[in-house]
């Protein structure tokens, strides 16, 4: 069994609620741990996990039943685990499960902590005080949020992210590039824009009611688990729910580690995860970082033909040009009229006095009367080597 089957194959387990207390010797991978989870986070070994997602009570404290105008009832946040006698005991639970997501996460693993104005401003402070580094903070914007019903305040349409390393040394996983394939082309920015759940992705029970409040859809974990973690990756999860990190978790060929009190959110999250079908091989979850890739001389591309000695090659705007050499060199005209010589990344530093310039994104070629940048003739050449 090949290693990438052996990752797609332990994402395809079942996922099984396991009480537990004592000290693991073996990481309980794709499974979900029943019971208080700043108990179960302190049975786990330190430094075992690479990443954690929490979504922790938000701590909303609200006073009353919320009513629609016609006077119906608005399914709220109005469970026990959602509230503390005060300001005070949240603040200490909150120092106790960071204290333990420290503790368990890798050198160069990441923390992300979803919330609310009610508790992120909190938690993001005492965070802080932990030593952990704080990279972003993403705004996750609901297009279609609940209303304000009372109209006594703005439409509550946002959540904050935070995401954080476990200090300012630390070098956490950042798929640049898979962020950036999936913003066409452009740098993923820190407001994301997505539905909450509705609908089939809507998790359930028996009676056919809303499982979760707080349930996050897919989408979301999603872009966190491919911008910060790897194939195979271990992700813990302290407060599981209705297991939207372990669904995702699996269908990306992670690993995860569900902690969860409630055995009927753990129940209905096992199904949940059961009926997921296993990851793909690793080949179509995994983004290669340009580091990775093959290195191509340009002369890689005179000796396939895609360009030839004498052809010209331009920058975006034609305001430069220069002519291509046999040897994989350029001749063009600097500002002062003198000839420059050199490869395409000096010679594009030079007619830009710039100090620097990568060539392959400066200089273009003519293809049908569009000017293209000769980085599509390398990717053609590392896509005939892949093959």
């Amino acid at each position: 069994m090949t290693k990438t089957t052996k990752i797609a194959a332990s994402s395809a387990k079942t996922a099984k609620p396991v009480a537990h207390k004592a000290k693991v010797t073996a990481l309980p991978l794709n499974k979900i741990l029943i019971g208080d989870s700043i108990e179960n986070m302190r049975g786990l070994p330190s430094g075992c996990v690479d990443a954690i997602f929490a979504d922790p009570p938000y701590n909303l404290q609200l006073g009353g039943d919320l009513l629609r105008p016609d006077h119906s009832l608005v399914d709220a946040v109005d469970d026990d685990w959602d509230k503390f006698s005060d300001f005070a005991a949240y603040d200490r639970f909150t120092t106790d499960w960071l204290k333990e997501a420290k503790r368990l996460l890798k050198p160069d693993g990441s923390l992300w902590v979803i919330g609310s104005y009610h508790n992120i401003f909190r938690v993001g402070a005492i965070l802080q005080n932990l030593g952990f580094w704080i990279l972003n903070d993403v705004i996750w914007c609901k297009s279609n949020p609940m209303p304000n019903f009372r109209g006594k305040r703005f439409t509550n349409a946002h959540e904050t992210m935070i995401w954080a390393s476990t200090s300012p040394n630390a070098k956490p996983c950042f798929n640049y590039e898979a962020m950036k394939n999936m913003n066409d082309e452009k740098q993923m920015r820190s407001d994301w824009h997505l539905p909450i759940c509705s609908g089939h992705e809507r998790r359930r029970d028996d009676k056919g009611d809303k499982l979760h409040p707080t349930q996050k859809p897919e989408a979301l974990l999603y872009r966190v688990i491919n911008s910060s973690t790897r194939v195979g990756d271990v992700i813990l999860d302290p407060f599981f729910g209705s297991g939207t990190t372990g669904a995702v978790a699996k269908k990306l060929g992670r690993h995860f580690i569900g902690l969860e009190r409630d055995q009927r959110y753990a129940k209905f999250a096992e199904l949940r995860i059961a009926e997921i079908d296993a990851a793909p091989e690793a080949e179509f979850l995994l983004t290669p970082t340009k580091r990775e890739e093959p290195r191509i001389p340009f002369g890689s591309i005179l000796e396939r033909g895609l360009l030839r000695p004498g052809d010209f090659l331009f920058d975006e705007r034609q305001r430069h040009r220069a002519r291509v050499k046999a040897d994989a060199t350029l001749i063009a005209s600097s500002g002062h009229g003198e000839e420059v010589r050199g490869s395409i990344h000096k010679v594009g530093a030079t007619v830009q006095g710039l100090p620097a310039c990568n060539g392959w994104t400066f200089w273009c070629y003519e293809s049908e009367g569009k000017l293209l940048p000769i980085d599509l003739l390398r990717q053609k050449v590392r896509a005939e080597i892949r093959h």
